[in-house]
């Protein structure tokens, strides 16, 4: 039904264009996870020594990173999960999504091998330690949450914004929707309930059963949708303030935020033109 249809012509709250992607040269990568960055010692025979974990990477991607790095058959850093006795918050009730902080960590410790275990509960570790500091742990409280749901709240923000100079103003948004009973609308809830990235998003997409489907489901996603950084988890504690309910980038450069939904249908259709026009070359 909406195959040629742009799938922004209804409402669509959020978020940074497919232009954007391109023009900052990302990948949109709807299938594969991305290779892990990894450091190399001058000598090119050596093995890597570092695992970079990036921004915004989801827990299945970080996973797969581990396994590659410490040259594993896929799926054991996944299956070392009920062993890595991680310090997690009870909400998050085993499942690390969120927690498995963004930093570059040793694949050697003390001159033993890191493993899977070791990996996950460094990473854990380090985002206890980043969290519950007293800069984060008074921030939720000020805005009546917990740590828990204020990392939920980052991880949006990390897939939503298309710049950090954004993260404010989407967690602003994401507060005052919450606050007037209204459901996110959010495309990075649903591309987490379908396992994968993209920036197109069908009316199909918008009534799966799933409780990441934050255009049926009111409130918070049960869990969080990635593994945010520091810019994101200030952001979710400390919000830009403003009144706005949507927002769209509808160029590199260019996102709007309004209050006013007329506002933001005029600026989702100025975003769709902007989809069908051809690249300039050069």
């Amino acid at each position: 039904m909406y195959t040629n249809t742009p799938p922004r012509s209804t409402i669509r709250l959020t978020r940074r264009g497919r232009l954007a992607l391109i023009a900052t040269g990302a990948v949109v990568a709807g299938t594969a996870v991305a290779v892990p960055l990894l450091s190399m010692d001058s000598d090119a025979e050596k093995k890597p020594t570092t695992l970079l974990i990036p921004e915004g990477w989801r827990a299945g991607q970080v996973y797969e990173a581990v396994d590659k790095a410490l040259a594993l058959p896929a799926g054991s850093t996944r299956k070392s999960l009920g062993k890595a006795n991680l310090k997690l918050p009870n909400d998050a009730e085993g499942n690390p999504e969120g927690y498995l902080f963004p930093a570059t960590y040793p694949l050697e410790q003390h001159e033993k091998k890191a493993t899977p275990e070791s990996l996950l509960s460094f990473m854990v570790d380090t985002a206890n330690r980043k969290f519950n500091g007293a800069p984060i742990a008074a921030g939720a409280q000020r805005n009546a949450m917990n740590v828990y749901q204020a990392v939920t709240i980052a991880s949006i923000v990390q897939a939503e914004a298309a710049t950090k100079a954004d993260m404010g103003k989407v967690a602003r948004v994401v507060f005052n929707r919450l606050e007037r009973g209204m459901p996110l609308q959010m495309d990075s809830t649903l591309n987490y309930a379908l396992n994968r990235a993209t920036l197109r998003t069908t009316t199909a997409d918008t009534r799966i059963d799933s409780p990441y489907n934050s255009y049926q489901r009111m409130g918070l996603p049960p869990t969080p949708i990635s593994n945010p950084g520091e810019e994101a988890m200030r952001a979710a504690i400390s919000p830009t303030p403003g009144d706005w309910l949507y927002f769209v980038t509808v160029k590199p450069g260019d996102t709007r935020f309004t209050a006013d939904y007329a506002e933001h249908q005029r600026n989702v259709a100025e975003f769709n033109r902007n989809q069908q026009r051809p690249a300039k070359a050069g």
